[in-house]
């Protein structure tokens, strides 16, 4: 195994890792954003108010993206593991 395929598994570990991650977090990210405007506008300062709607929208995202998620993960490892034999040479 060369410095070459370490570096193409990490990258494709990293890229993975990034695009099953970001739509989740991008999801808490808006929500947040709004959480927080609604806050400024009417001045109210609730720590629970952030904190539930974020946790509702991310069960929400989980729950429609997440057979994508496992997907691509699953696909992810597949590949990995087919190419078992290049890793032990």
């Amino acid at each position: 195994m060369t410095v070459d395929d370490v570096t193409l598994i990490t990258r494709e570990t990293l890229y993975t890792i990034i695009t099953t991650a970001a739509p989740v977090l991008l999801v808490s990210l808006v929500v947040g954003l709004i959480v927080s405007i609604f806050q400024t506008v009417t001045s109210i300062q609730e720590q629970t108010l952030t904190f539930v709607p974020k946790i509702l929208a991310i069960f929400l995202s989980l729950m429609l993206l997440g057979h994508w998620m496992l997907n691509n993960m699953t696909t992810f490892m597949t590949e990995l593991w087919s190419d078992f034999t290049v890793y032990i040479r």
